[in-house]
């Protein structure tokens, strides 16, 4: 039988003398804890509504936000290439620290563009660095899940990722609150953004050192055979696929809008970046709270089970923009990013722990990749075709651009979410789906 789970971070990272949880594990534990702190300072002052604005900056048009928001959703499918690759190369520490730093490193040169390039170059410039930018992310994403996999044991898994992202998006959310006040107070000029990159340059340096401390137990290979093997054996997991695709089919629509509601309360409902990163880190607030609630619920349930909650939750998030015909438009916001923070954070939390916890060990690389690529590519493809449908908007009433698409988007969801996802997640009827502490290690 195993131990009762702790009730606090604390406790979680301290049991003294359990067989359950070691000195060797606890220090993985806190490295990944600390990791993570660094890697969302620099997320959110690059990232989010901040990138936002920075693009708005640089002069982008919505069609060029909404391609540079699809980047990262595309280079997920560089991840079947390193669940390949790791096969042969296993030292998943070099691996994500390499990567990792990369990735950031990239990410902070684009500071340079407005120094470098004339107007007319900085489109191709910022795309072309953040592309590889975010290979080097999603490569090293695929080896880091695997990593964590056999580092945080199954017993805590699903309480440990709650407080985990509890801690990390409180951190987001002080990170948007200062980086928006400042970019108030700078008046979103060169001058502030310039010291948004260089907080974040030192946030690298910080991240390289954590990663580079990360455990590396050994890694256990696949047994598939040939590469063709390898790769079909998710496909030929019913249960997996079937998920996987609804998962693909929800992820198309939702990115059509969710990564654009920072260029619509900027550039379409004409917001200052302090409210509109206010609102975003309310957001976070709120997933940050939501992510030990939903962390505990999974301790006792499985995460499939439980994704059939957020997918609703998601979807009125979207919905609830139609508000904006009779409320005012900052309650409406309010209420939507409410809703958003929950249905991400329980989405976030469960579709990782579902990818770990349902999946075969040796495996567990490709699954991820190949699960990774096919929700990568709607990803892709969604914010391009919200970016156009904003664009289009133009032409039309001016409701549509303000709450027309996203409402419109967040009906077709929740349909989804309501009729068809309550068959396509279905328990299965085998012991090893039991609970997360009951799954794979």
């Amino acid at each position: 039988m195993l131990r009762r789970q702790p009730n606090s971070f604390r406790g979680l990272l301290s049991l003294r003398g359990s067989r359950l949880i070691d000195s060797a594990t606890r220090k993985g534990l806190r490295t990944s804890l600390r990791e993570g702190i660094p890697a969302n300072i620099v997320a959110n002052l690059l990232g989010g509504p901040l990138q936002t604005a920075y693009l708005l900056y640089l002069g982008f048009s919505s069609e060029q936000i909404g391609l540079i928001a699809a980047i990262p959703s595309l280079t997920l499918v560089a991840q079947l290439f390193i669940a390949v690759a790791m096969q042969k190369w296993t030292n998943r520490r070099l691996a994500v620290c390499l990567l990792g730093v990369t990735h950031r490193t990239l990410w902070v040169s684009t500071g340079l563009i407005p120094l470098l390039f004339p107007e007319s170059d900085r489109f191709w410039a910022y795309a072309s660095l953040y592309l590889i930018s975010f290979v080097c992310a999603q490569s090293s994403g695929v080896i880091w899940t695997s990593l964590m996999a056999d580092i945080v044991p199954p017993a805590v898994r699903g309480r440990y990722f709650g407080i985990r992202n509890t801690v990390h998006w409180a951190v987001a959310s002080l990170t948007l609150l200062a980086g928006g006040q400042w970019m108030e107070h700078a008046g979103g000029s060169g001058h502030g953004f310039a010291y948004l990159f260089l907080v974040s340059a030192v946030s690298v340096v910080w991240n390289g050192w954590e990663l580079a401390r990360y455990r590396n137990p050994p890694f256990e290979r696949s047994d598939g055979g040939s590469i063709a093997k390898l790769l079909a054996k998710p496909l030929r997991d019913r249960s997996f696929r079937s998920a996987t695709m609804f998962i693909t089919v929800f992820l198309l629509l939702q990115n059509v809008v969710v990564p654009l509601f920072s260029y619509a309360m900027l550039n379409v409902l004409r917001l200052s970046y302090s409210t509109v990163t206010l609102i975003t880190m309310f957001q976070n607030i709120v997933m940050m709270f939501s992510y030990i609630y939903w962390g505990n619920l999974n301790a006792r349930a499985p995460a499939r089970k439980l994704l059939l909650w957020t997918f609703p939750i998601v979807s009125a998030a979207c919905a609830a923009w139609l508000g904006m015909g009779i409320a005012p438009v900052l309650l409406v916001l309010l209420a939507s990013h409410l809703l958003l923070g929950i249905g991400l954070g329980g989405y976030n939390l469960l579709v990782f722990n579902f990818l770990i916890g349902d999946t075969p060990k040796g495996d567990r690389p490709v699954y991820v990749a190949l699960f990774s690529a096919l929700t990568g590519l709607s990803g892709f493809v969604g914010p391009i075709v919200g970016g156009w449908a904003f664009k289009e908007a133009e032409g039309y009433p001016d409701w549509v651009a303000r709450y027309g698409i996203v409402a419109g988007c967040g009906l077709l969801l929740l349909a989804l979410a309501l009729f068809v996802a309550p068959a396509t997640f279905k328990s299965k009827e085998t012991n090893k789906n039991q609970t997360i502490t009951s799954q794979f290690p």
